[in-house]
């Protein structure tokens, strides 16, 4: 049986697959340097430098100094990585799914509940 190369699509989703962890590559691990407290540090005194540390493309800078987490996952970003970055703005995985759901924090957490009626 031969295998499809379809790739799925989902309405309003990027799927993050090897292509966009291939495209993401340095956006994540730059975000995931944020794990450390100096990195933290270093991004905050000059993102432009970190961002050139590690190599993000332009369309990823570009994203990065919007803080438009849709435009953080288009560059390749996986959601998980980029809450070190949102982390850094006292930002958590909920304001980053209301971002994404185009709701405001407090409409997407009531979601959230509703969902686990």
């Amino acid at each position: 049986m031969a295998i499809q190369n379809r790739k799925r699509e989902i309405p309003g989703t990027i799927l993050f697959d090897g292509e966009q962890a291939r495209k993401g590559y340095a956006l994540n691990k730059m975000c995931y340097s944020f794990n450390l407290a100096k990195n933290r540090a270093a991004f905050k005194r000059d993102p432009e430098a970190y961002y050139e540390k590690f190599h993000l493309t332009e369309t990823q800078r570009k994203a990065m100094r919007s803080g438009n987490v849709l435009e953080m996952l288009a560059a390749g970003g996986n959601a998980y990585y980029l809450a070190k970055f949102a982390g850094i703005y006292g930002l958590d995985m909920q304001d980053i799914g209301a971002q994404q759901t185009g709701m405001s924090k407090e409409a997407f957490k009531a979601r959230l509940v509703k969902a686990g009626e």
